[in-house]
């Protein structure tokens, strides 16, 4: 029996952890004010998975244990922020850092709740860990977080329509209250960890919503097995070359499946021997255990193919942890169907709290900076650079800028010094000077329109070199591009121009008329800079409506676009 039964219902529970929900909820309000400092940021964090935590293993007894645990998960995830820098420093693959520690707590939290459970049975042995009660506690945490979740979003919906309600009758103050995000703060804290305690108190309904959900994955199981075998099946007669020429999508694809195939795959042997399925057509599930060694193996080639061809970065240093996991999982079950066939249930469960254990304490690691990506991803990169594996102008200088974090940062500072060729140097200049990744983005686009200008720009009266602030602020229009036809009225030394873009057969011509000033192009227009003395002249009426000769485009005879000076 699980130590979440009704004969050990906490009520005070409840209303303790919605004051704490509440009081965190407050506290992490006030943390968000003014700068995101790092520190900021993991000590919010701090509290917040320190409150989850609580509220998912505290018990009547034990809580020493219980607030030793907290303390450490908060730890954990909080430290993960401090130690890089905060989120907001984070470059493109770090957040992974964040998902490892969130990881390894939410992997840690049902072991130490079925661990401590043997602890008060006698004198078991210290490392004793019950595999159904871990399991058991792994899905009611689970879907007594989603149900919390859902119960503190109807909480906020129904303060919200009593705020309309009250507003009918000329009371504002609850709608007055919702404009104050510290009361928000305090509404969905105070709901999440109420919730928390009133599902936990009702353990037996959950127990119940537990089996009904692991009653629809058996069901779902030998589906996927069937399809996932009928892939393998196929794969010899389609062959491999369509996998490989899409390098970037077949390794997540193929890690999802062997998710979903571990997950239904436990749906279907559940928490014992007595909860496995019985009937015969379910029991086609051990197919999913069978499949989980080849895709991983083939999640596992894919990224090596694409380390081999384009090197070391810390997307595919993540990717090789994936299927490295994915491939301990998939050995294991194909060793337990191998041994014991139809009889797998007990070895993959004992196997599955093995890689429990393994993964949490993995994930525990990643999130430090003990492991960094970004330098080993930059020392692959400028390895493949300097042995002529890749040409200068051929390098992702942006990704070593902006993916690799302060190592690559630093190489490229270095680079741009002492590189070995100019064209290293200068290339490494160049992209030192961006200050974030979207200026490289705008740089590819305005070479690629200002490539395609010979076939879609033409100049009127006559076809004239442009200068090269001008061609650059025609490419930031991006609008003279292959799908579209572009006329110039432009003659050399002019200070004024009109650019004249045909979007498409049924668009509106659009024109834009830019100036030179100070070496730049423009929009052209002249804001009167003298606003007081603007409206010194409006209050002494000295105001008159004058006839102005203007200039305009004509295409066709007919005028296009806004007249203009």
């Amino acid at each position: 029996m699980n130590d979440m039964s009704p004969t050990k219902d906490w009520p005070a529970r409840r209303w303790l952890l919605a004051l704490l929900g509440g009081l965190i909820g407050v506290a992490i309000n006030q943390l968000s004010i003014g700068d995101e400092a790092a520190w900021k940021v993991a000590f919010a964090a701090f509290l917040a998975v320190g409150g989850v935590a609580l509220g998912f293993t505290v018990e009547r007894n034990d809580h020493r244990l219980t607030f030793a645990f907290s303390i450490l998960a908060a730890l954990i995830v909080g430290g993960a922020i401090y130690w890089n820098g905060g989120p907001q420093g984070w470059e493109s693959s770090e957040g992974w850092r964040m998902t490892c520690s969130v990881l390894a707590v939410a992997i840690a939290a049902p072991l130490f709740q079925a661990w401590r459970s043997v602890q008060r049975s006698g004198h078991p042995p210290i490392w004793s860990i019950p595999y159904e009660t871990a399991h058991e506690r792994a899905w009611l945490s689970l879907l007594i977080g989603f149900a919390a979740l859902l119960f503190t979003a109807i909480t906020f919906l129904l303060t919200w329509l009593l705020a309309a309600l009250f507003k009918l009758i000329g009371l504002d103050f609850i709608e007055r209250l919702l404009g104050m995000s510290a009361f928000v703060a305090l509404l969905i804290g105070a709901a999440f960890g109420g919730a928390v305690g009133l599902l936990r108190d009702r353990d037996t309904i959950i127990a119940t919503l537990h089996r009904v959900v692991m009653l629809v994955l058996s069901v779902l199981a030998p589906v996927m097995g069937a399809a996932l075998l009928i892939f393998l099946i196929a794969l010899p007669f389609t062959g491999l070359a369509s996998l490989w020429s899409a390098t970037r999508s077949t390794t997540p694809i193929l890690i999802g499946c062997v998710i979903g195939a571990l997950t239904l795959a436990n749906a279907v042997i559940g928490d014992a021997p007595v909860d496995e399925s019985k009937n015969s057509v379910l029991r086609w599930a051990i197919a999913l255990g069978a499949a989980m060694l080849p895709l991983a193996i083939i999640a596992a080639i894919s990224t090596g193919l694409r380390i081999s061809q384009y090197g070391v970065t810390p997307d595919r240093l993540w990717a090789i942890v994936f299927t490295a996991v994915a491939c301990a999982y998939g050995a294991s079950y194909a060793y337990a169907l191998v041994r014991a066939r139809q009889g797998w249930g007990p070895l993959v469960r004992a196997a599955n709290l093995r890689l429990a254990l393994g993964l949490c304490a993995l994930a525990a690691l990643l999130s430090t900076p003990l492991i960094n990506f970004g330098a080993i991803s930059t020392r692959s990169q400028l390895a493949r650079l300097e042995r002529g594996a890749v040409r200068a102008d051929q390098f992702d200088w942006t990704a070593l800028q902006f993916d690799f974090g302060a190592a690559g940062k630093a190489a490229v500072a270095r680079l741009a010094k002492s590189g070995a060729t100019p064209e290293i140097r200068t290339a490494a200049l160049a992209v030192s000077k961006r200050e974030a990744r979207s200026d490289a983005s705008n740089e590819a686009d305005r070479k690629r329109h200002e490539a395609s200008f010979a076939t879609n720009l033409k100049i009127l009266p006559k076809t004239v070199p442009l200068p090269g602030a001008l061609r650059t602020r025609i490419a930031d229009e991006g609008i003279c591009t292959k799908a579209n036809s572009c006329v110039l009225l432009y003659e050399t030394g002019a200070t004024t121009t009109q650019l004249i873009a045909l979007p498409c057969e049924t668009c509106p011509t659009r024109v834009t008329l830019l100036e030179r000033i100070d070496g730049q192009w423009v929009d052209y227009s002249k804001p009167n800079p003298d606003l007081a003395g603007e409206r010194a002249a409006v209050v002494a009426g000295r105001v008159e409506v004058r006839a102005v000769q203007r200039r305009q485009v004509f295409i066709g005879g007919k005028p296009a676009g806004a007249p203009f000076e």
